[in-house]
């Protein structure tokens, strides 16, 4: 609910503070006196897209300040949680025009762009008047109002719709998968054959690489040990060692103890040259290769390095490459089995879409001619009893709202043909045809502050009747504020205000006043005599404010 509006410098307004109620609220005054600025005032707010020229002349800033009580589920409380502004019971919007023409907006004391706040704005008004584009007129906003009426749930078409999307995305992406793969099929094989020949495995390039170092290290110094190993031997040290220990033994009966230190040093050496000789042996045999396993061990490695180079990956990647090669080729060869399933998938999604489509379509159906024939209840009253409002379906592309396209059209006169709104509805028809609409449609919801201007502009006497009557009825459900110059719809208010303009030292200024009682008297007796206010236009204001 609107429940208040403070307006500072803007237009011909220096200061004005408005405090609206739920219900209907009608707003009066003369041709000129400033009741559309309140309008422009409030969709500046709003962020509404709007003249240019709103500051009042000689201020050099206009301001504007609305105040609206914000239900716990009111809509707007997720528009304002995903811009970050903070949310309450009451939402503040704030909007400062400069001299030079620069706007600058705020919600709930955080700057806020215009952007956002047209968007706030689709959550708490809905502006009609002879001229309305945004519902009524605009066939894209048809089914939308229809699927109101019907009270709809599209959450099961919207899933099978999605259900459906994704089948086909699949299927899609499998072929585009399978046609590339193809591509590629003789390469794969090829790849395949020449790695599983090969045969890598982790590890393999390291242990080659240092096994062939080894055998190209021994290569090198076997001749070297072999050379000690004879040095050592018999045919050398050891040898003359053991013919040294000989000699020393035959003579050391003679040498009269002299040589028993000798000898025993001698055995001693013996000892440990013996071990040398064994390590050296035994270094000599790990040695021993054969030089055919050397060039096995360096095909092999080569082999493995010019295949990683090929494929542009490490040896010890290799392994994991057949792999996914492997792969690659299962899936081109499980290919056609995938397609035949994911097409089966396609074709169940299309049929439970079509299922759950066909029923929307029928409850659309049904609620056309309910609406079709509310409407025609509603437009009896207003004098249009001889017009055709009729709801159409067509086929339209299938989305994620069914597969309908919903058209309004009348036919004002017996058999004149039927068309869109606005092109056969005149200016005061098309009113009459929008308050009927929205008193169908009406559910007693008030998120929305529902604005009339002057809808019942061309009519008079007991059609204006009707359209108060209908005006008070959504006023039940929802805040409805009304600019109106016929007397019959301003007597039905709940809040009466008036709009007048006055001169005060050359400055022109509009004022707002809220009504009492008396001064609702004399205000719609104005509306219906004109300038002079006469005692039996007194009479009838009296008599239309008692109903």
């Amino acid at each position: 609910m609107l429940r208040s509006l403070d307006i500072r410098d803007m237009l011909l307004i220096d200061r004005l503070d408005l405090d609206f109620r739920p219900g209907l609220n009608v707003l009066t005054g003369e041709t000129g006196a400033g009741k559309s600025i309140l309008l422009d005032c409030l969709g500046f707010v709003l962020g509404w897209r709007g003249r240019a020229d709103l500051v009042r002349n000689g201020a050099s800033q206009g301001e504007v300040t609305a105040v609206f009580d914000l239900p716990q589920a009111h809509p707007a409380r997720p528009l304002l949680t995903e811009a970050g502004i903070p949310v309450g019971d009451e939402l503040i919007l704030r909007r400062v025009n400069g001299a030079d023409g620069r706007k600058t907006g705020y919600i709930n004391d955080r700057r806020a762009s215009g952007e956002v706040l047209r968007a706030l704005s689709e959550t708490l008004v809905e502006l009609h008047g002879q001229h309305d584009d945004r519902g009524l007129l605009n066939p894209r906003g048809h089914r939308l109002l229809l699927d109101a009426f019907a009270a709809v749930d599209l959450s099961a078409v919207r899933s099978a719709w999605v259900e459906r999307r994704e089948a086909r995305a699949a299927l899609a992406g499998a072929e585009a998968n399978l046609a590339a793969a193809k591509g590629e099929e003789e390469f794969l094989r090829h790849a395949v054959a020449e790695l599983d020949k090969l045969d890598p495995q982790p590890g393999e390039e390291a242990e080659l690489d240092t096994r062939r170092r080894a055998m190209q290290g021994a290569e090198r110094i076997r001749g070297d040990v072999a050379r000690a190993l004879h040095a050592l031997g018999s045919e050398g040290a050891e040898g003359a060692m053991l013919d040294a220990g000989r000699w020393l033994d035959g003579a050391a009966e003679r040498a009269e103890g002299r040589l028993e230190a000798a000898s025993a040093a001698l055995q001693r050496a013996l000892i440990e040259l013996s071990d040398a000789v064994a390590g050296v042996e035994s270094a000599l045999e790990a040695m021993e290769f054969d030089p055919r396993d050397l060039e096995k061990t360096e095909e092999r490695l080569f082999a493995l390095r010019a295949l990683a180079r090929k494929h542009d990956v490490l040896a010890d990647e290799l392994s994991g490459l057949a792999d996914e090669l492997r792969a690659r080729l299962s899936r081109i060869d499980a290919g056609e089995g995938d397609l035949a399933r994911l097409t089966e998938a396609v074709a169940a999604a299309d049929a439970h879409y079509d299922a759950v489509a066909s029923g929307l379509s029928e409850a659309r159906a049904t609620a056309a001619k309910r609406l079709d024939a509310a409407m025609a209840a509603e437009l009896a009253p207003l004098k249009m009893e001889r017009a055709v409002f009729e709801t159409v379906l067509s086929d339209a592309e299938p989305g994620p709202e069914g597969r309908d396209a919903v058209a309004f059209t009348v036919a004002t006169n017996p058999g004149a043909p039927s068309g869109p709104l606005d092109r056969i509805a005149s200016g005061g028809e098309l009113s009459r045809f929008l308050l009927a609409l929205k008193v169908c449609l009406a559910r007693g919801n008030d998120a929305l502050v529902l604005i009339f201007d002057e809808i019942d502009r061309g009519v008079g006497g007991a059609t204006a009747d009707a359209v108060g009557r209908r005006l008070a009825r959504l006023a039940e459900g929802a805040q409805v504020l009304v600019v109106t110059h016929s007397p019959q719809v301003a007597a039905l208010g709940g809040h009466h205000f008036r709009v007048a303009k006055s001169v005060t030292d050359g400055m022109t200024t509009s004022r707002v006043t809220a009504l009492n009682d008396p001064e609702r008297i004399e205000e719609i007796a104005r509306m219906i005599s004109g300038e002079t206010t006469t005692s039996a236009a007194k009479e009838a204001a009296r008599a239309l404010l008692q109903g």
